[in-house]
């Protein structure tokens, strides 16, 4: 239960809801007693007014005793009617109480699960699979709710009722109470186990489940490559065998299912022998009235979903345990991308790097090495490199999206830690190298780092980037809903719209992390072209294994594996003739890629 505690400020905080389910729950059970006994005195009734009704009979006065005898048995059948009309309306009660409850704090572990996610930094989601992020916060709490919903509902329901009815029965009979409820424990040791077993399938199924979901998905996704090398019968195949295996661990779970009600029904049933047996012989000896053993009978049928239910909310409780302790680590995460003085400030947009040295935690991997420069509020810089080269690794720390190992890294003479991080990021106009775009409009998409949508931006932004004709050619133009990481648009197309999403902000500082790879050399002209018009008021950082993208920099700083090696203007570096000038004139031979 330890893990299980970290979610007591919930209970705290709905605690109302809580109190007022623990009074209905005493108050339903109330209602669940009182028929059981209104049945044997009802029957005791009946047996005493049959021997009664024969000499009344005789004595010309059946018909007035019949009618007397029957109105109070109508009388019975009412009140037993409502009673039952009562609890039932408690149980509704009930539910709308703690199962609202626990529903309640299902979407505030939900709110609380994913605000810490978003706070937690890139390094985190380095390490951990998406899948598995979506596991904790979909199937782990639902698991908790559970505990907080059905588990404590049934729990109280449980500790409130058995109480309850056992100390009616040991008042009426201890002994027959004791011979009733004989077969009850082992009810509740077997259902404890049969639960196990069915949780334990449950799960193999969902993970059966979770890689067929993935098998289709991947299929789906990928269906181009799939059908270009027509590979269509290998993947049904595999679907195929695939599916058999969710459909044997299905038929699995299945059979241990039809264990559970006649394993429930088998053991009420010896109980319920049992109590008419020995009931049957108190009766004969005069020890009890008939009706005596008919009320056991109900306090047994009364008695045995709390017990079943005993199982089954120790299974749940387990579950749950286990779920809150892998929820609990992710909450546990704590984020080192913190600002030291929050500070708050527009940017002219100088930025000087001194001796900056990255190692990347998950990995070990030195991606920077003592790296200096330094850009005038306004100018653009160019960074060269090949692939691992650490060009990307600069536009990751301007962002902050991982502290440096060492060195320093200054905006307008200020280390970036003193900024606060949100300010900070607002002020940085960013396109990635792997693009994604929203399942949302082209509209929304460019406006997505705005705090309210400006049309006049958002078309002038789609202008800048050179899109906005491909756009306004969609037969809905701007509200052209994008399908799945914007796979509508070409892979030229969605670059484009990346870069209008980063300049809509307005930002005083724009990275392009080699966004320009997948654009022909006359797109990137035009890009670049309307890209120095933006550029003039704004400090540019443009990243690119391309040359012609870097060509147009005030200053250029060329990496190798995570030193620079060269520097200087386009010009200079032509004139040096080193790995600048050597990079230019191979990408000038063998061409531009087509945009597709």
């Amino acid at each position: 239960m330890k893990p299980l505690w970290r979610i007591n400020k919930y209970l705290y905080k709905y605690k109302g809801l809580l109190l007022l389910g623990i009074v209905f729950t005493v108050i339903s059970n109330i209602f669940v007693i009182i028929p059981a006994q209104l049945v044997r005195i009802a029957i005791d009734y009946v047996v005493e007014s049959f021997s009664l009704y024969r000499p009344l009979m005789q004595g010309g006065m059946g018909e007035i005793a019949r009618e007397i005898f029957l109105e109070y048995v109508f009388i019975f059948g009412i009140l037993i009617l409502v009673m039952a009309l009562l609890r039932g309306f408690f149980l509704f009660l009930i539910r709308q109480t703690i199962i609202i409850m626990s529903r309640r704090v299902e979407y505030d572990m939900k709110n609380e699960i994913f605000e810490h996610y978003q706070d937690l930094p890139l390094s985190f989601y380095r390490k951990n699979s998406t899948g598995d992020l979506m596991a904790r916060i979909t199937e782990d709490v639902s698991r908790v709710r559970m505990y907080l919903g059905p588990a404590i509902m049934y729990g109280l329901n449980l500790l409130i009722l058995f109480p309850l009815v056992i100390f009616y029965m040991i008042s009426v009979n201890a002994e027959l109470t004791l011979y009733s409820l004989l077969p009850l424990p082992i009810l509740s040791v077997s259902i404890y186990f049969v639960n196990n077993l069915i949780n334990e399938r449950s799960e193999k199924i969902q993970r059966s489940l979770s890689g067929l979901s993935t098998f289709v998905q991947e299929a789906f996704s990928g269906i181009r490559v799939l059908k270009a090398f027509v590979r269509e019968e290998d993947s049904a195949r595999n679907f195929a065998e695939a599916s058999e295996e969710y459909k044997h661990k299905s038929i699995e779970l299945t059979r241990v299912n039809a264990l559970f009600f006649p394993l429930i029904m088998a053991l009420v049933g010896i109980s319920t022998i049992i109590t008419v047996y020995v009931g049957g012989i108190m009766v004969i000896e005069g020890e009890i009235g008939y009706g005596v053993i008919a009320e056991f009978i109900l306090y047994v049928n009364i008695l045995t979903w709390p017990v079943t239910s005993l199982g089954w909310v120790t299974s749940i409780v387990q579950r749950a345990a286990a779920s809150q302790t892998r929820i609990n680590e992710f909450l546990d995460v704590r984020n080192d991308l913190v600002s030291t003085e929050n500070l708050e400030a527009d940017f002219a947009g100088a930025i000087q790097v001194k001796d900056l040295t990255f190692v990347y935690p998950d990995s070990g991997i030195k991606a920077l090495d003592q790296v200096s420069f330094e850009i005038k509020a306004g100018q653009t810089l160019g960074i060269i490199g090949t692939t691992g080269s650490g060009k990307s690794t600069i536009a990751n720390l301007l962002m902050r999206m991982y502290d440096p190992t060492s060195g320093q890294l200054c905006i307008d003479g200020v280390d970036i830690r003193r900024y606060d991080i949100s300010d900070l990021r607002k002020q940085i106009g960013f396109v990635p190298q792997d693009v994604f775009l929203f399942s949302d409009t082209i509209s929304n998409n460019i406006a997505f780092g705005l705090d309210r949508p400006d049309q006049v931006l958002i078309e002038k932004a789609a202008k800048d980037a050179d899109v906005y004709q491909n756009i306004v050619d969609f037969p809905k133009g701007f509200e052209t809903m994008l399908g799945e990481r914007g796979i509508t648009l070409s892979g030229g197309q969605k670059q484009r719209v990346s870069i209008a999403r980063a300049i809509a902000k307005e930002p005083r500082i724009l990275i392009l992390d080699d966004c320009l790879s997948a654009v022909d050399t006359k797109t990137e002209n035009s890009i670049l072209t309307a890209l120095k018009r933006i550029m003039e008021n704004r400090t540019s950082v443009i990243i690119s294994h391309r040359v012609s993208s870097a060509k147009l920099a005030d200053h250029i700083i060329v990496l190798s594996d995570g030193k620079i090696i060269e520097r200087g203007d386009h010009d200079s570096l032509m004139d040096q003739k080193g790995v600048y000038a050597e990079l230019y004139e191979k990408q000038t031979q063998s061409g531009e890629p087509i945009d597709g």
